[in-house]
């Protein structure tokens, strides 16, 4: 049984064959703490006109301004949204996927270089359980979410996934070469702990 942040719910995973009952028993034995953690869980930032936001680990808002050319673009701490008012979500959220990727790409590169390899792809997704991913063929993927932490935070966990590229474990050397890559290990996976589940529910 756990609480998915990112929808404010529970979720119940059971063996096969067991009914709805015994999911309903589950969460009735464990009441307490399944109302702790859903009232612990950060209010829902929806992106709307003045929605307050992290970008980088710095605050931004959000302004919208229909008269504006170019779907969605920074200005200062502000992310500038144009158009119709029931496409500002989609905008807003096409613009930080694409931020994401960039600025990851960017990141990527040099521990890449340092290491001797190239990812065959890099992506960003929006993932509710990992803040990324290997794939077998060198395929990685990223929360777009990454975009509102820190750069040092998005750093540790893009050096993590070019360290698979060569140790697709989590061996002794696959955590020497993190090490090599970045110092922020220890540091980010506090960060993300504490505030990570509080960027599942923004959008």
């Amino acid at each position: 049984m756990r609480i998915c942040p990112r929808e404010g719910a529970v979720v119940v995973t059971l063996p096969p064959r067991s009914g709805r009952r015994a999911g309903l028993a589950l969460i009735r034995e464990h009441e307490a703490w399944v109302l702790d953690r859903l009232a612990a869980l950060t209010p829902m930032i929806e992106f709307a006109p003045g929605a307050a936001f992290l970008l980088g680990g710095e605050p931004h808002v959000i302004r919208h301004e229909p008269r504006a050319r170019g779907g969605a673009f920074l200005d200062g701490q502000h992310l500038v949204v144009a158009g119709a008012r029931e496409f500002l979500r989609r905008r807003a959220t096409d613009f930080l996927r694409a931020e994401a990727k960039r600025r990851i790409t960017v990141l990527a590169a040099p521990h890449a270089g340092m290491l001797g390899v190239k990812p065959r792809t890099i992506r960003v997704k929006d993932t509710r359980s990992r803040w990324g991913s290997c794939a077998p063929d060198g395929t990685l993927a990223f929360s777009w979410r990454l975009v509102m932490a820190p750069e040092w935070v998005t750093d540790y966990v893009v050096a993590h996934e070019i360290a698979h590229l060569r140790e697709l474990n989590h061996s002794a050397r696959f955590w020497a070469l993190v090490a090599q890559l970045t110092p922020h290990r220890d540091a980010a996976v506090e960060w993300l702990r504490l505030e990570g589940p509080a960027l599942l529910r923004v959008g």
